[in-house]
């Protein structure tokens, strides 16, 4: 089974994620080929560089300037992600076709921003309130209220996603209740209980 994990920024989801593989899951980390995408692809970068002002003085991608770049702006936001995914996207099926696993997670925060619905046999929400979602990216990365907004309406609302998904962990409450919803879905999955949700 194919379960896609995702969320929005600061919504608890990279944390689900790691709880799941410290307990033995095999999880793929769209984020993690993302920086691969950018630091170790070379058609990537060249197109990138060649895209955006965001060069090092070594010449190679500066992140925190194509950040700056692309949360203030859906066009070049749309542009980037026109070159990372495919690179994305083709290293997940390939894991995907090489897996042996009984399960196989698929962290992708852009799950449904990018369409990626069909890679996945059912998706899992890690949901949190819009105003609990400011405050811990504001805290979490010392920004202003501006610039977490600006962070968070680049992506899909959670509550959509939320109605979206097949399962979802609730993240509202403090680090102990988040992990002991996810050991009940551990729990579920393994005994073949799990109530997923139909959309």
């Amino acid at each position: 089974m194919i379960i896609g994990i995702t969320g929005g920024i600061a919504s608890g989801k990279s944390t689900v994620s790691q709880y799941l593989k410290d307990n033995g899951f095999f999880i793929i980390d769209a984020d993690q080929l993302s920086k691969d995408a950018l630091t170790v692809d070379q058609t990537c970068i060249q197109q990138v560089l060649l895209q955006f002002d965001c060069s090092d003085e070594a010449g190679n991608i500066d992140r925190a300037k194509l950040g700056a770049i692309i949360f203030n702006d859906k066009k070049a936001q749309a542009q980037l992600e026109s070159i990372v995914h495919p690179y994305v996207i083709k290293k997940m099926k390939e894991a995907i076709q090489n897996c042996k696993e009984e399960w196989l997670f698929l962290d992708i925060p852009l799950l449904y921003e990018a369409h990626l619905e069909y890679l996945c046999d059912q998706i899992l929400v890690v949901y949190v309130e819009e105003q609990k979602q400011l405050e811990r990216l504001r805290k979490r990365n010392a920004l202003s209220a501006e610039e977490a907004k600006a962070r968070i309406y680049s992506q899909m609302p959670l509550i959509e996603k939320k109605q979206k998904a097949n399962y979802v962990i609730d993240n509202n409450g403090n680090r102990k209740e988040l992990i002991r919803q996810v050991d009940h879905f551990i729990q579920g999955l393994k005994k073949g209980d799990i109530l997923w949700e139909n959309y």
